[in-house]
């Protein structure tokens, strides 16, 4: 992880991220303010100094743990499909990086994260903190989620999910959405889940993706 106080955001990084925006808007994304949370939270300061020429590309990157920092677009796309708005409580399953978490807590989220790599979760703390976000962070298994401040509105998944978490689905209120990426194989289909009553769920698809497995309903 980089020393947060070396952190810089210099005039050519501003300007990669103006140019990486423009390209997520021509790539469907229209929702300006999730546009405005990627020009607010610079994404170089989750990445590795190595990195820092590729940062604003719409690449994946290692960041440790055998875990990525997911592409730029697809963590606008996931975003989007949260149609989320400004109060709204949010269980994240897979902090990693924190950049997402930063994203959500952009643009006005209360988000609870939960990862089960113990060094993700202590650097996704410090990055937040120097952004001075207010989430909150726990190590655990993201299967199980968080019953304690369930329900929540929104549910957002960043790892590909065998299935569909029943637990998840338990904590989720009733008109609210799940956006998770399911499949076994090397890909995954991007669900939509509204839970339309207690005992009902309806699923929309949108697309393939490619996502780090969501990992065994155990914490080590």
């Amino acid at each position: 992880m980089i020393s947060m106080e070396h952190l810089k955001d210099t005039f050519k990084h501003k300007g990669k991220r103006r140019q990486l925006i423009e390209e997520l808007a021509e790539m469907g994304i229209q929702d300006t303010k999730i546009l405005d949370a990627f020009n607010a939270v610079p994404r170089h300061f989750f990445l590795d100094l190595a990195f820092d020429e590729q940062a604003y590309t719409n690449m994946a990157f290692q960041i440790g743990s055998g875990q990525t920092i997911s592409h730029p677009f697809t963590v606008a796309f996931q975003t989007q499909l949260l149609e989320l708005e400004k109060g709204m409580k949010v269980l994240e399953i897979g902090t990693g990086s924190g950049f997402q978490t930063c994203i959500l807590c952009q643009l006005g989220a209360r988000v609870y994260s939960i990862e089960r790599h113990q060094p993700l979760h202590r650097s996704a703390r410090r990055i937040l903190d120097f952004f001075k976000f207010n989430a909150s962070l726990f190590f655990g298994d993201g299967y199980k989620g968080n019953k304690v401040y369930a329900p929540y509105d929104r549910i957002l998944v960043t790892c590909g999910a065998p299935d569909i978490p029943q637990e998840l689905l338990q904590q989720l209120k009733v008109g609210g959405l799940m956006i998770i990426p399911v499949g076994e194989g090397a890909e995954q289909k991007m669900l939509k889940i509204q839970k339309t009553s207690e005992e009902a769920i309806q699923i929309t698809e949108f697309g393939t993706f490619k996502f780090v497995p969501m990992l065994e309903r155990t914490v080590k």
